[in-house]
């Protein structure tokens, strides 16, 4: 029981984007590029889930939004983590660039981070 005038703390909501890495290291990508890809995987995720009540609180507090973005090392890896999200029935939109039919990036709708950062835990932050 909270005391008088004490409120319930809030879960804190994170979107989490995971872009490959190699596409900018390797495939010497414009950095500008792949980040336009983590825009759509994300603007895309937050569109399929708009009503989601996780998706709805974490746009009503539009100043406090909070990101997480990961990298993974290739498409096999990217690939590997959207079939274990999918298992999970974790909401994930898995973007692939058209029309080259490439996988870039993959963004969670927004979760409480107890809820997916063990999922993720193996992805370090995208540099």
């Amino acid at each position: 029981m909270n005391a008088p005038g004490a409120t319930t703390p809030t879960k804190r909501l994170v979107q989490y984007i995971i872009v490959r890495s190699d596409l900018v290291q390797k495939l010497e990508w414009p950095l500008g590029a792949v980040i336009t890809q983590a825009c759509h995987a994300a603007t895309a995720v937050i569109h399929l889930n708009y009503s989601d009540a996780d998706t709805q609180e974490y746009l009503a507090e539009t100043d406090s939004m909070h990101k997480v973005v990961l990298q993974a090392p290739d498409q096999a890896s990217l690939s590997n983590l959207s079939e274990t999200l999918t298992e999970k029935g974790v909401a994930h939109k898995l973007w692939i660039e058209q029309p080259e039919n490439i996988p870039t990036c993959l963004a969670l709708k927004p979760y409480p981070k107890e809820t997916v950062h063990p999922l993720l835990r193996k992805f370090k932050l995208f540099k």
